[in-house]
């Protein structure tokens, strides 16, 4: 195999932390959507995180998701939600751990969510590339007015 052929297989940093994301969100417990969450400075993964019930407590995997019994539809009324979402997670971990996450990158397979994007903002994080978009609006506004810059990841043809 030629030095060229290699480079060309070589993943770019974005696709990276994006394919770290999607392989992170296959621990996820929530029966509707399977986050995951890298956050990155300077090339280097700070934490990860995906979604799932709170530490010690039954995962919907086990016992069934609460919004769907519910009916409650995906993207409303999130306080319902047994999960902590992939991003918190991974904010969770920094503070946990001591880790700063000012100025970082954070990688998600789903664009944050309203709350997600709150605790993104306060937490420091400068850049969200995240991978399938979210129906909502609020949050792109947020990060808009906060001065974090948000894009979809688009993968190389």
């Amino acid at each position: 195999m030629s030095d060229e052929s290699l480079n060309d297989e070589r993943l770019t940093a974005d696709e990276y932390f994006v394919e770290i994301a999607t392989t992170v969100a296959k621990r996820a417990t929530c029966l509707r959507n399977k986050v995951g969450a890298v956050i990155v400075r300077d090339n280097r993964i700070l934490t990860t995180g995906y979604n799932g019930a709170p530490r010690g407590l039954a995962h919907c995997l086990d016992i069934g998701c609460i919004r769907k019994q519910q009916n409650i539809p995906s993207g409303t009324m999130h306080e319902k939600c047994r999960a902590v979402h992939a991003e918190q997670n991974a904010i969770i971990q920094a503070a946990v751990h001591g880790v700063q996450t000012s100025g970082a990158t954070l990688y998600c397979t789903h664009q944050p969510c309203i709350l997600c994007t709150k605790m993104i903002i306060n937490a420091g994080i400068k850049h969200v590339i995240y991978v399938n978009p979210y129906p909502d609006p609020d949050s792109m506004g947020f990060f808009e007015e906060a001065g974090v810059t948000i894009e979809q990841y688009q993968p190389k043809i």
